[in-house]
């Protein structure tokens, strides 16, 4: 680096058409420096961070597949890779330059970074013989020229070749004469007459120096065989000949023809044409006909390797004299090159909340073609939200051209075509694939708006219900779905203790055991949320509805089944076939057939006596009640519903048949005390005369009581010549309307001997939510049961004495 001279220029502008930066950087080095060698800090040139080198993931982009210069991220510099040869980098080109582009990422930058290299003298002049022969006749005068084998240097400027120097000058000297626009003719002049009997050889030494430091030379020996007089050299017809050819041309393609006369005859005036050797290669691709001088193609050219070659053509008689010319071939370009597409950066996944106009790939692109055969226009398939602009010659950016969606497209194939402007046009292709990266911009939804589910009811808890289930269009982690109960209260218990949910699957499961009786149904919410960060969510609603299961027995309202008492059922001898004796009223409360009661007879006194209807449980003599019938009937009846298995109520009715009262009390209290009565029988007798005069005023002030108690009932009462029985079963309400009551009822029962004024009645009152069970009921039915007894029996003395004492 000690003798190498550094420029920088750099040059910043913005492209108005993407958002790749193009800065200019320029340097200079000698050739030949060493693997290493560094070039310029262009991180410092640019006025770049170090950082960003490395974020940026900084690199060199070249279109020449030999890489001579290399980064060192770390320090920011430019560093020789591979030593430079100028010569076989550029030839005689000049200046030689390097061009290079420096990429960054995120975001985009490029740079442009032009190398010149600088020659040094490492190449002495060559000349393309070893030794040069000359028949001169002796008759030559002075002045004549002959033409000499210019010596080659590859280097350039003053290290190229500069001069020649002839030795010994005694017959010859050198000219150099500078033909326009083309390299200099070397030509040795005859200063003075030979003479081949003095001297019929001459040797002479060429030497060729150029103009570097240390001054580097080569030599050529030329022998001069001195001949018979030939006065006249051959003459050219013009001294530059032009000629075109079209590159790609088939060898053996002719080009052109050269001319040269001798005014001698015979031998001396024969011409023969020769090329000169002076051009290194070109013999491989140009002849010439020795006898005609057709200039003839004999390899293949190629525009882009050379657009124009130059030929030196001699023309020689047979004494040895000569002349020269200079033939230009201009090859003429053909559209035969494909643009060579290079990815210069390449984003293989974008976010899709990507801004439109974001650069996702900088692409280089190559025609070597000239003139409209190397213009590149580059486009990109239809239909897809990406667009492409030229910010400089040969470079193209690939932008999105709007919004992206991952969820309507995940992925892109993106084919460029890039096509030049010859005809026919040339084009070639490439494919990027581009993935979409996805955002949580989508709200998990649910397969339905809503959900109902049915459970048995008790059912075992921890049982699996339902299953909610919702979809998210994201993908990873932003379209995994968790499943959340949302919190809230059913009859003001806790949704949660009711249903739990899985968060994973969705999965509903019972928390405990529900009672259809007590709960019908309910609703809750059930939140899904995905996992992305914000997380979204939404909500559905789920019903849960309770079926029945026959789980309640059916439960009888009346007749009451207590332990401590017995109601009777009072049918008189006289009752007509289809005599209502008592109507068995129960309810279940469960719902649905599980409710449908039917009622059967399963045991009787005299089956052929009673009857019940199968649906509403009404209890009739089917046939007429004779005198031969046992006073005491007892009945078993079955209520049953009709659920699957079925549940069932059995209920005993005692029936008493009788026209009188003692008949009826006598039976009435064998049913339960008869065992007592019987043992105890003489101790009442006696115990009843012994008191009788006290009774007998008790009695007449309980008359005069019942009798204004007994007004006041018959406004509310139905009338009779027998005992009547009110009974006041229990209220029962059922909060879901279901079950067989779906109301509050209240039962009246009003039992006489007349069968015509027997009837159930029913009154409807407000509904409750409980079930109660009077537990005084039996006692209330017992002591209204004797007090009627009493009212109806005043007129005989004995009787009221009795009822007092059984009271």
């Amino acid at each position: 680096m000690a003798d190498a001279v550094m420029w920088h220029t750099v040059l910043f502008f913005i492209l108005l058409s993407s958002r790749s930066v193009i800065a200019q950087v320029s340097y200079s080095i000698p050739e030949e420096m060493g693997k290493g060698s560094m070039v310029g800090n262009i991180a410092q040139d640019l006025g770049l961070d170090i950082k960003r080198l490395k974020s940026g993931k900084a690199r060199i982009y070249t279109v020449d597949s030999t890489e001579y210069i290399e980064l060192n991220r770390e320090r920011g510099s430019l560093l020789v890779k591979e030593k430079i040869d100028r010569e076989s980098l550029c030839a005689k080109k000049t200046p030689c330059a390097l061009h290079l582009q420096m990429i960054l990422e995120s975001p985009m930058e490029r740079y442009t970074i032009t190398i010149e290299i600088t020659d040094t003298n490492d190449n002495a002049p060559v000349f393309p013989t070893e030794e040069i022969n000359f028949e001169i006749s002796e008759s030559a005068a002075p002045g004549a020229r002959f033409i000499l084998e210019r010596a080659m240097d590859a280097d350039v400027g003053t290290n190229g070749l500069q001069s020649y120097s002839l030795k010994p000058t005694d017959h010859f000297v050198l000219d150099l004469q500078n033909q326009a626009n083309y390299d200099k003719s070397l030509e040795m002049i005859l200063q003075k007459p030979l003479d081949r009997e003095k001297q019929e050889m001459f040797t002479l030494l060429l030497t060729a120096t150029d103009g570097g430091e240390p001054v580097l030379s080569g030599t050529v020996q030329i022998h001069i065989t001195v001949l018979d007089a030939n006065d006249n050299a051959p003459v050219f017809s013009q001294k530059l000949y032009r000629a075109t050819l079209t590159e790609n041309a088939p060898r053996g393609t002719k080009l052109i023809t050269v001319r040269a006369s001798d005014a001698d005859e015979g031998s001396y005036g024969q011409v023969t044409y020769y090329m000169s050797k002076t051009v290194d290669r070109l013999s491989d691709l140009f002849t010439v006909d020795v006898n005609t001088g057709e200039v003839i193609l004999n390899g293949q050219v190629d525009f882009e390797k050379s657009s124009n070659y130059q030929l030196e053509i001699q023309a020689k008689d047979q004494g040895g004299l000569s002349d020269s010319c200079k033939v230009i071939i201009e090859v003429l370009d053909i559209n035969d090159n494909t643009p060579s597409i290079n990815i210069l950066s390449l984003s293989n996944t974008i976010s899709e909340e990507s801004k439109a106009d974001t650069v996702v790939a900088m692409i280089n692109v190559n025609d070597p073609d000239s003139g409209e055969n190397g213009k590149v226009q580059c486009i990109i398939s239809e239909n897809i939200p990406f667009t492409i602009t030229s910010p400089s010659r040969n470079f193209f950016s690939l932008l999105t051209d709007q919004e992206l969606d991952r969820e309507r497209e995940a992925e892109y194939n993106i084919t460029v075509i890039c096509s030049d402007e010859g005809v026919p046009s040339l084009s070639s292709s490439t494919s990027l694939r581009l993935h979409i990266s996805d955002v949580n911009d989508n709200a998990p939804v649910f397969e339905r708006k809503n959900y109902e589910a049915y459970v048995v009811e008790n059912n075992t808890p921890g049982l699996s219900i339902f299953t909610v289930k919702a979809s998210d269009a994201d993908s990873k982690q932003n379209a995994r779905v968790s499943y959340i109960l949302e919190e809230s209260t059913v009859n003001g218990v806790p949704v949660s203790s009711y249903v739990s949910v899985s968060a994973d699957s969705g999965v509903i499961n019972a928390v405990r055991s529900f009672d259809y009786e007590q709960l019908k149904d309910f609703h809750f919410h059930v939140r899904a949320q995905d996992g992305g960060s914000p997380p979204l969510s939404s909500n559905v609603t789920v019903k849960i509805t309770i079926q029945d299961q026959n789980d309640n027995a059916p439960q009888v309202l009346y007749p009451v089944q207590t332990g401590g008492s017995v109601v009777a059922e009072i049918v008189p001898r006289s009752a007509d076939v289809g005599y209502l004796v008592t109507k068995v009223v129960a309810v279940d409360v469960d719902s649905g057939q599980n409710a449908w009661l039917s009622y059967k007879l399963q045991k009787a006194t005299d089956r052929a006596l009673f009857e019940v209807g199968a649906q509403n449980g009404e209890i009739r003599t089917v046939r007429q009640v004779t005198d031969k019938d046992a006073v005491k009937q007892k009945l078993t009846v079955v209520v049953e519903d009709n659920g699957q298995p079925s549940r069932s109520a059995v209920v005993n009715i005692n029936v008493a048949v009788a026209d009188t009262f003692p008949e009826v009390f006598s039976e009435f209290t064998d049913f339960t005390h008869a065992k007592q009565y019987n043992d105890d029988l003489t101790f009442y007798l006696v115990l009843a005369l012994a008191a009788v005069s006290f009774l007998f005023i008790t009695t007449v002030v309980v008359i005069i009581s019942v009798k204004i108690y007994r007004w006041r009932q018959s406004r509310a009462l139905y009338h009779s010549n027998l005992p009547v029985i009110p009974y006041y079963p229990p209220g029962y309400a059922d909060t879901g309307v279901t079950g067989t009551l779906p109301h509050m009822y209240n039962y009246d029962a009003c039992m006489t001997t007349d069968s015509r004024k027997s009837s159930c009645k029913y009154s409807t009152l407000g509904g409750q939510s409980v079930l109660v069970m009077d537990p005084s009921f039996t006692e209330t039915m017992q002591r209204t049961m004797k007090e009627n007894l009493l009212l109806e029996n005043t007129e005989s003395p004995e009787m009221v004495s009795i009822l007092i004492l059984i009271i």
